[in-house]
């Protein structure tokens, strides 16, 4: 499989990076599972999910590049220990919560360890591995993730259910040791040659803009669309976003090199990095909810039937791998993203009472498409910038893929709760409700729940009629979510099928650009 007279110390950092992978993905999709749970024991509604998500995400996405400037810069080993401490005392932290506000602080804290640990793995993968071997390592590298993403469901629904929401971050610290102790053993220090500066005005504007329009997003699901917070927020954000590519066009020590951008591959890349965290995110948080709040599961039971998506992703991953270091990675990406797009948008198109049986093959072609997209996507990238940009182009292709999970939680959810709150305050006008009592359940609807208080003094077929109108309202939000999801993950597919060369990779892409 890999040759060369450093074979064994090769697999052993293979295998380290993959360890330390599989505790940040196997957090993410426990916490998906958890979410109903959340809601009930600490009171939190769509909105406070929406950020217990995108809090660890935003600040993942945040600084992701810096995170990376600081591997070249500092010892890319360092950056990711430094990495795995953080994250690991953060979940400890996150276990220890007891209000929605501390758990949010504290993913947010695991976002800052992820951001130095990630890009450490596929920075210390990429100067590793020459080229040739470069794809299937990340093969396997994205097949631990799907391995992750497997178990973390089903594993976070059984410790939901028998120990409690708090054990899903617990289960981090043990991984964490274990994960420090053997990367000090079998990491080699490495540097970038020419390491850049830290792009300081750069980091806290762009930090603003995804801020901004995170804040906005999410706080439309209470506020409405035409709130003057929510209108404020999002054209300050727009405004950050524009001022962040003003500065990083002029600045010498720019976090975020536009010149980059001008290379085709590298570009389309993160289009498909952007696009498949958007359906992929969104997937997750939106089926969770459906499993639990619709349907009935428990947790352990949604997490069994997120299998058959995330044993393809395990099944895909490294086959693709092994296909674009042979073949190139546009055809892999562009089928990969069709099938995902495929998947969603039929699973768009599920009720109430679809049977499982028929949901599961919808399930499974997405994660055929997940698995296939994510190994051809990060060579793609990795391939275009070359190794002596492994810290950046990393960084880069994680934080796209990062702001499209940011992106996808906040936009989504808003655009489902907008459409319950629509779509329930129409069913209930049959109910003839008391004017406050209509209002105060339209508004609470909002937060992805009923207050069983608002249903005093309602005749027992009222309370049939709310009941059953929201879970249909939730519905129809649900559908418009995964519908939009869907075309996001199609128009991706289209830009990597255009832009991403043919043919097995070459070195030379990266060398028409010069980035300073």
């Amino acid at each position: 499989m890999f040759g060369g007279e450093n074979k064994r110390q090769k697999i052993l950092a293979l295998l380290t990076m993959c360890f330390a992978l599989f505790m940040a993905m196997l957090d993410n999709t426990v916490v998906n599972v958890a979410l109903p749970t959340l809601s009930r024991d600490l009171g939190a509604g769509v909105s406070d999910l929406q950020w217990i998500v995108d809090g660890y995400v935003l600040a993942f996405a945040s600084l992701l590049l810096t995170g990376g400037i600081l591997g070249d810069r500092y010892g890319r080993k360092r950056a990711f220990m430094a990495g795995l401490v953080i994250f690991t005392i953060s979940s400890l932290m996150c276990g220890l919560s007891d209000t929605t506000q501390m758990l949010i602080i504290f993913r947010a804290l695991q976002g800052i360890g992820g951001a130095l640990l990630i890009p450490g793995t596929l920075s210390i993968l990429t100067v590793t591995f020459p080229p040739s071997e470069r794809a299937q390592a990340l093969g396997i590298w994205a097949g631990v993730s799907g391995v992750a993403l497997a178990l973390g469901p089903t594993l976070g629904g059984y410790m939901i259910e028998h120990v409690g929401w708090e054990s899903v971050f617990f289960l981090n610290v043990p991984i964490g040791v274990i994960g420090l102790a053997v990367a000090a053993r079998v990491i080699t220090e490495s540097r970038a040659p020419h390491a850049r500066r830290l792009d300081v005005p750069g980091l806290a504007i762009g930090t603003s803009a995804l801020f901004s329009i995170t804040y906005g997003l999410i706080g439309s699901n209470q506020r409405g669309w035409t709130h003057p917070i929510t209108v404020g927020t999002l054209v300050a954000g727009a405004g950050l976003l524009v001022a962040f590519f003003l500065w990083e066009r002029h600045s010498p020590d720019a976090m975020m090199p536009l010149a980059m951008f001008r290379i085709r591959a590298f570009s389309a890349g993160n289009t498909v990095a952007f696009a498949i965290s958007f359906g992929m995110f969104g997937a997750f948080f939106f089926m969770s909810l459906y499993m639990q709040m619709i349907r009935g599961y428990s947790p352990v039971e949604s997490g069994i039937r997120f299998l058959p998506m995330t044993g393809m992703i395990i099944v895909a991953a490294p086959l693709a791998g092994r296909f674009a270091s042979r073949l190139g990675s546009r055809l892999p990406i562009t089928i990969g993203m069709l099938l995902a797009a495929t998947g969603q948008f039929l699973i768009s198109r599920i009720s109430a009472d679809t049977p499982f049986a028929l949901i599961t093959p919808l399930l499974m072609i997405m994660g055929v498409g997940m698995g296939m997209t994510m190994a051809p996507m990060t060579a793609a990238v990795m391939n275009a910038v070359g190794a002596e940009r492994a810290g950046l182009g990393s960084a880069t292709t994680n934080t796209s893929r990062e702001v499209g999970g940011v992106f996808g939680v906040a936009l989504l959810g808003s655009l489902l709760t907008t459409r319950l709150k629509s779509s329930l305050g129409t069913a209930l006008a049959a109910a003839h409700l008391p004017a406050a009592q209509y209002a105060s359940i339209v508004e609470g609807a909002g937060h992805g729940r009923i207050d069983p208080s608002l249903f005093r003094g309602m005749a027992p077929q009222q309370i049939g009629l709310v009941t059953q109108s929201f879970g249909n309202a939730f519905l129809d939000g649900f559908q418009l979510a995964l519908l939009v999801g869907s075309i996001v993950l199609a128009a991706a597919a289209l830009v990597a099928f255009a832009f991403i060369p043919h043919g097995a990779p070459t070195h030379h892409d990266h060398e028409h650009i010069a980035v300073h």
